[in-house]
């Protein structure tokens, strides 16, 4: 039964012989008011809850007092990290979380320099990364169109959905959506009669980032997180992690994590062309003394055959989407 909502007077109800798409006497103060579908109306409120809900929650860990995570002896608790909303929360930032890292690189005569806003979880990038790598093989096409446009200053972009299934053109749709509501686009319009969704493109820097490559590391950091939380391991972790060595040669590691201050984990996360660095990671790896089955490249656009291959290939561990989520969880488990 269709709904009816006056936006004179606020009331809500349902309506008889009105069709959804017109509009009608509100029965309260008679003035014209908008007839929608039940469903639409519903999944419409449902987002804008969503939405709300999640700035409430981002506020409050903004005024909150930041709790550590991180023991008196330096290690991350298991138990602790077990308690947080990995998807909301500043406590990955504090100091005494990457304390196990810098004194890891340390003893081995290297200085490290974390990022600590680059494992800052309150805004929206992790979410959306997790989504994207998730259902990467519908989303995938989405954020390429986005790529291009940013690196061609192409600032619109038309998707048809008609050329998706009816369940898969709705995903897509809700997904630009989303990416509108938390200010990855700057517009997003849906043509319902020609099924055709318009969007501009965000010009913001952080944005731009997120798009050309850093959902990678954001994904990888948030599948890492999870497998720590589900074991209750004791784990500091980093992304974006600045490393100089004595020579003063510097290297930037994507993701890194350090179990029970003692067991290191490098995963080097590419979108693009990545034949280019396997020397450079070979070294690398060789450099810090680390096991091949520690040092993972991840890229989400690798075949199960390809990813196999380059790991019998190079001392290496080469992954995609599925395999990462199954070698992580062997190595943390």
């Amino acid at each position: 039964m269709p709904i009816q909502r006056c936006n004179q007077c606020g009331q809500t109800g349902e309506v008889l012989d009105i069709l959804p798409g017109t509009t009608a006497p509100c029965p309260a103060c008679k003035a014209e008011a908008p007839v929608y579908d039940t469903s639409f109306f519903v999944r419409r409120l449902l987002e804008q809850y969503g939405t709300l809900h999640k700035e409430v929650k981002r506020l409050r860990a903004l005024h909150a007092e930041p709790q550590p995570v991180m023991s008196d002896q330096g290690a991350q608790g298991g138990g602790k990290l077990a308690e947080l909303d990995l998807h909301n929360t500043s406590a990955l930032a504090a100091a005494a979380q990457h304390a196990p890292i810098v004194e890891w690189f340390r003893q081995r005569r290297i200085e490290a320099k974390p990022v600590p806003e680059a494992v800052e979880t309150s805004g929206f990038f992790d979410e959306i990364a997790v989504e994207i790598g998730d259902h990467y093989d519908l989303l995938g096409e989405v954020v390429s169109r986005i790529r291009w446009g940013q690196r061609k200053d192409v600032p619109t972009f038309s998707l048809k959905l008609s050329d998706y299934s009816q369940k898969d053109g709705q995903f897509v749709n809700a997904f630009c959506k989303r990416l509108y509501d938390h200010t990855f686009l700057a517009k997003y319009f849906y043509q319902k009669p020609e099924k055709m969704v318009r969007v501009t493109l965000q010009q913001a820097a952080p944005v731009r980032d997120f798009f050309a490559g850093e959902w990678v590391e954001w994904y990888v950091l948030m599948k890492a997180l999870v497998q720590l939380q589900e074991a209750r391991r004791d784990a500091a972790f980093a992304r974006n992690l600045d490393i100089v060595f004595e020579n003063e040669d510097l290297h930037e590691l994507d993701v890194f994590i350090l179990l029970d201050g003692a067991k290191p984990i490098v995963v080097e996360c590419k979108s693009g062309e990545f034949r280019q660095d396997i020397e450079k990671y070979l070294k690398l790896r060789r450099r810090l003394g680390i096991d091949r089955s520690q040092f993972i490249v991840f890229s989400p656009d690798l075949a199960e055959d390809q990813a196999a291959a380059l790991s019998n290939m190079y001392e290496l561990t080469f992954a995609n989407r599925e395999r990462l989520t199954a070698h992580l969880r062997s190595l943390i488990h």
